[in-house]
């Protein structure tokens, strides 16, 4: 059984997120949770207001969100009418990242599905703030959905590492089954000046070999010291529709997630993009 969480803000962005996860996820039994987290939107209108109408505010809000998601859950059920799927709704006053946090630890879930961006869609930037804030702080692999991709059929996932860290056994299985059931083909992408790899590095390998043996799979090595021009240039000249990459400590993803902003490292992501946390759980 795959658990899916989609936060939503019941954006044109918010929805293409959906509808990519329901059909990529379309062959898994799957528990699809609805999350809308609203005590911004509400405590923002409560510095306008007296505190007496507060709660009746509250409840207005709450109301018009149900029927929100309700709306959206009656849109993906005409969409995508998949018995496999069951999908619950959630209205939380809660901040979004303890929110999805929260409901990460409450019902197991495997993986977060949400558009790069929101309602607030600037297309200077390439992820929305709360986008960003998820990738950085919930403990769970996240997939962000560009706001107009389509294409829901990964034929080639593109994996760059630089096999230093050990990975968690049940994010590589996410990423290996949704290859297998798309028989897609993944590249792994290995950056460095240095023409050997440590022992390891070689022991990561291993790993991910096994890991992946169900897979059609191919190693690269570029040689250099620009991570970030090597991805590009490797998407440019390769079909590639999905990215996946490791958050962990001291990673290449940690330095740009801790930027002011991903544009200034330049790394152009215009494809799903799903970030693996490895972080314990």
């Amino acid at each position: 059984m795959r658990k899916i969480l989609i936060p939503t803000d019941f954006s044109e962005n918010s929805m293409n997120a959906i509808k990519y996860a329901t059909e990529l996820f379309k062959y898994d039994r799957a528990e699809i949770y609805l999350l809308h987290a609203y005590a911004d939107e509400v405590y923002e209108a409560k510095s306008r207001l007296a505190n007496e109408i507060f709660e009746e505010l509250h409840q207005k809000a709450l109301n018009k969100i149900k029927d929100s998601l309700e709306n959206f859950r009656e849109k993906i059920v005409a969409f995508s009418p998949n018995p496999k799927h069951t999908i619950h709704t959630i209205a939380e006053f809660s901040l979004l990242v303890d929110s999805v946090n929260d409901w990460v630890e409450k019902e197991n879930i495997d993986v977060v599905v949400m558009g790069t961006k929101g309602q607030t869609s600037d297309k200077k930037i390439t992820f929305g703030s709360n986008t960003l804030q998820v990738i950085k702080y919930v403990k769970c692999p996240v997939l962000a959905i560009p706001e107009v991709y389509g294409d829901v059929h990964p034929k080639n996932i593109l994996f760059p590492t630089d096999y230093q860290l050990p990975y968690k056994r049940r994010e590589l299985k996410l990423v290996s089954s949704i290859a297998k059931c798309f028989i897609s083909k993944v590249d792994f992408l290995y950056v460095s000046k240095f023409p050997s790899m440590s022992l390891r590095q070689q022991d990561n390998k291993k790993f991910l070999e096994a890991s992946f043996c169900e897979n059609q799979i191919s190693f690269h090595h570029e040689t250099g010291a620009d991570v970030t021009k090597a991805i590009n240039v490797f998407i440019i000249e390769n079909p590639i529709d999905m990215l996946v990459m490791v958050n962990t400590r001291h990673s290449y993803l940690e330095n740009i997630l801790y930027q002011s902003t991903i544009e200034k490292i330049g790394l152009h992501i215009d494809i799903p993009f799903l970030v693996l946390q490895n972080l314990p759980r």
